[in-house]
């Protein structure tokens, strides 16, 4: 079993550069590619090589781990005429972990293993501090041996890493992942919007009820932000609403009703039309707030 030296890293934008920054830190030699090269520069500075194409960041590559935006973005980055499979060597292990839809991840893991390439997906949870501390919860599909091959170099960037099952397993996982989120960001914004309608010294309140039976790690990481007036994105919201969306078309596809998460995708949407969509997804708080005409 070929040991991994040589890894390719495909996007490394708000969370990919930390995640890659981890593995230059693990000793491991890393080649990058990303549409924008100045996003790659601090990765550059420390020692990795700059690749053209996704293709060329897999040559020689003995893993090749890919978070882009969309996907759309996956399959072009993975499987287009110059992704990373096309160049990708046998043995090699391909791990997505852009969160996108579960078919693809089946798709791409039964393509690569047509040409003797592993693949896994892989997406994350903890947003953009999650991903600098290295604590992101990693939720796995894939075959069980490249699951334990790769599993030192996921234990690098997450803190909770799991294999949950077979090929598109872990963007199954990442859907549940993102309806709990979204019930919790729908929550948080009425429930600021009415302690400020109310009078309250929300810092007071949130020190209080964040202690209890509403706590979440969204509350403790995001509440903060809200109340500084903060809305830049640790994950931004257009992404989350594409991940909404995936939710969504694959519980219809089971012929499964879910009004809070459909309620949610409409806020959401809702706040992007009124240009927050490049925001973090605590600006649905904004605009829940300016919808019902309460200064944050």
């Amino acid at each position: 079993m070929r040991a991994i030296e040589t890894v390719g890293f495909i996007g490394t934008g708000i969370m990919g550069a930390p995640m890659a920054g981890h593995l230059i830190e693990a000793g491991y030699t890393l080649r990058v590619h990303n549409r924008t090269r100045a996003k790659a520069q601090p990765l550059l500075d420390a020692g990795a090589a700059w690749c053209d194409t996704p293709a060329e960041a897999a040559r020689g590559a003995d893993a090749v781990f890919s978070i882009v935006g969309y996907p759309r973005d996956v399959e072009e980055v993975i499987l287009g005429a110059d992704g990373a499979l096309s160049a990708a060597e046998k043995g090699a292990i391909l791990c997505d972990m852009t969160t996108s839809r579960p078919a693809l991840a089946e798709r791409i893991w039964r393509e690569a293993r047509a040409r003797g390439v592993g693949a896994l997906d892989a997406p994350v949870s903890g947003g953009d501090t999650g991903a600098r501390k290295a604590t992101l919860a990693i939720m796995v599909g894939g075959d069980e041996a490249d699951f334990q091959r790769l599993r030192p170099l996921l234990e690098t960037m997450g803190r909770t890493v799991r294999r949950i099952g077979p090929a598109g397993a872990g963007q199954h996982a990442k859907m549940v992942n993102q309806i709990l989120i979204a019930g919790t960001m729908m929550g948080m914004a009425e429930a600021f919007t009415y302690g400020r309608a109310a009078g309250l010294d929300l810092r007071t309140v949130l020190d209080v009820v964040g202690t209890g039976a509403a706590g979440s790690s969204a509350l403790a990481n995001l509440g903060p932000r809200v109340l500084a007036g903060d809305f830049e994105p640790g994950f931004i919201m257009d992404h989350f609403i594409k991940d909404m969306q995936i939710a969504l078309q694959d519980a219809g596809a089971r012929q499964l009703d879910l009004p809070a998460l459909r309620l949610a995708a409409d806020l959401y949407r809702r706040a992007a039309e009124s240009d927050l969509g490049r925001k973090g997804t605590q600006a649905l708080c904004k605009s829940v707030a300016d919808h019902n005409r309460v200064p944050l």
